[in-house]
C-alpha cells in the first residue's frame, strides 16, 4: 500500500469524516449540561454523568453505543450454522444494558432508600395524601399526551404517552425503569428531562408555590411531629413491600429496593455488623450505578433521535407534567389547611414530587421567606418519601396496564 493510499484511508477513519450537524448540536448541549452542573450547582451528580455522556454517545464515528455484530458461519462439511463475533461493539453499549434490563434504578432506589428518614411520613400519614395528590401531573399529562394527535409530528402511542407522563414525577430512575419497559427508544430525551427537572426545582417549584398560597398560609407554623419508635421504623419498610408487592407486583422492584435500603439503615442499631451494607448502599453502591446509568443514558441522547419535533413536545409535556404536580399537590395542601383549621401549610404539598430531599428543601426556603423562624423541612419530608412511593406506584400501575 503507498504512502497515499495509507493517508487516505487514515483521513477517511478521522471522526471529522462522519460529523453532522445534529451532532455538533448535542456537543453543545452536553456541554450546557456539564456548565449548568459545574458553574450552577444543578444536581452535579446527575449531570456531569448525563452530560458526558451526550458528549460520548455523539462522537463521530467513535460508536461507543454501537452493538456487537455477528456473521453467519457454516461448516462446510457438517451443514451446521454457527454465529461467530466480527466486531465487539461500543463500551458503553454493554453498559446500557443495566438500563435496558432494568437493573440500574432499582439500585439507585436501593441507596435513595438507605439515605433516607422516613420517620416524618410515619409520623404523619396524611401526608401520603399529599404525595398521591403530587402523582396527578403523571396521569394529566399522559391523557394529554394522547390528544395531541392533531399536531403533525406529536402522534404518541399509549405506550410513548405514558413514559412522557412519568416526568411528572420527577424521580429519574422511575422515568427510566418505566421508558426502558415501554419506549426505549425515547429513553434518551425522556431521561434528560426528567434529570434536568430534578435539577430544576429550585428555579420551577417557587413560582407556582407563591401563585397558588396566600402570604397567611406560607407563614403557618406547624407543631412538631411526634417521636417515631424503632419499631415502627423496622416494620414500616416491611409492611409497605407486602402490600404494594400483593396489590400491584410490577411496582415490587422499585419498592421493594427502596424498602430493603431503608430497613438497612433502620436496623443498625440493633446489629452493628449492617453498617457495612449500609455504607456501601448509601456510597459505593450508589455511586457507582450513577456514573454506569448517566453515562450510558446521556449516550442515547443521539442527534438524529433527540433534535425531532416529538423530543421537543416530550420536552414540553414533561415540564407542564411536572408543574401540574406541584400545583397538585399544594393545592391539596391548601385543602389540609382549611380541613386542619389552618394547622397545616400548604407549601409542603409541593414536596409531593419524588425529588429527594431537594424539592422537601424548597418548601423550607420558600416559607423561611415568609416566617424566618418557621421550620418546615421535616414536615416536607413526609410528602416528599410519600412521593417516591408513589412515582414508584405510578410507574406499577402503567405497567400493569401496558406492558
Amino acid at each position: 500500500m503507498s504512502f497515499l493510499e495509507s493517508l487516505s484511508k487514515f483521513v477517511l477513519t478521522m471522526g471529522v469524516a462522519g460529523f453532522t450537524w445534529q451532532q455538533g448540536v448535542m456537543l453543545a448541549v452536553a456541554c450546557i449540561l456539564i456548565y449548568l452542573a459545574l458553574r450552577k450547582g444543578f444536581e452535579p451528580l446527575l449531570l456531569v454523568p448525563i452530560g458526558f455522556g451526550m458528549l460520548l454517545g455523539n462522537l463521530p464515528l467513535a460508536g461507543l453505543m454501537d452493538p456487537p455484530v455477528y456473521h453467519l458461519v457454516v461448516n462446510p462439511q457438517t451443514g451446521e450454522h454457527s454465529h461467530e463475533l466480527k466486531e465487539i461493539g461500543g463500551l458503553i453499549y454493554y453498559i446500557y444494558q443495566g438500563v435496558k434490563l432494568g437493573i440500574y434504578p432499582p439500585l439507585i432506589f436501593l441507596g435513595v432508600g438507605a439515605m433516607t428518614d422516613f420517620g416524618p411520613l410515619i409520623a404523619n400519614p396524611k401526608s401520603i395524601l399529599l404525595g398521591a395528590a403530587a402523582q396527578f401531573g403523571i396521569f394529566t399529562t399522559f391523557i394529554g399526551a394522547l390528544l395531541l394527535d392533531f399536531i403533525p409530528g406529536l402522534t404518541f402511542t399509549v405506550k410513548e404517552a405514558a413514559s412522557i407522563g412519568i416526568i411528572g414525577g420527577a424521580d429519574g430512575p422511575t422515568a427510566i425503569y418505566l421508558t426502558a419497559r415501554l419506549a426505549p427508544h425515547l429513553l434518551g430525551p425522556i431521561a434528560v428531562a426528567a434529570y434536568s427537572y430534578m435539577a430544576l426545582v429550585p428555579l420551577i417549584q417557587p413560582p407556582i408555590m407563591k401563585a397558588l398560597t396566600t402570604r397567611k398560609e406560607r407563614e403557618v407554623v406547624m407543631e412538631q411531629l411526634r417521636p417515631v419508635s424503632q419499631t415502627e421504623k423496622i416494620v414500616f419498610p416491611i409492611m409497605v413491600t407486602v402490600l404494594v408487592s400483593v396489590i400491584l407486583p410490577p411496582a415490587a422492584p422499585l419498592v421493594g429496593m427502596l424498602m430493603l435500603g431503608n430497613l438497612l439503615r433502620e436496623t443498625v442499631a440493633m446489629q452493628p455488623i449492617l453498617n457495612r451494607l449500609l455504607k456501601t448502599a448509601q456510597n459505593e453502591l450508589i455511586n457507582i450505578v450513577t456514573i454506569f446509568l448517566g453515562v450510558s443514558v446521556g449516550a442515547t441522547a443521539s442527534g438524529l433521535i433527540f433534535l425531532q419535533a416529538k423530543t421537543l413536545g416530550i420536552v414540553c409535556l414533561g415540564l407542564a407534567a411536572f408543574c401540574v404536580g406541584t400545583a397538585a399537590g399544594v393545592v391539596f395542601g391548601k385543602i389540609m389547611y382549611r380541613t386542619s383549621g389552618g394547622k397545616v401549610n400548604p407549601l409542603i404539598g409541593s414536596a409531593g414530587v419524588s425529588a429527594v430531599p431537594m424539592a422537601a428543601r424548597v418548601s423550607q426556603v420558600v416559607g423561611q421567606q415568609y416566617n424566618p423562624s418557621n421550620f418546615l423541612l421535616m414536615h416536607a419530608m413526609g410528602p416528599n418519601v410519600a412521593g417516591v412511593i408513589g412515582s414508584a406506584v405510578a410507574a406499577g400501575v402503567l405497567l400493569a396496564m401496558l406492558e
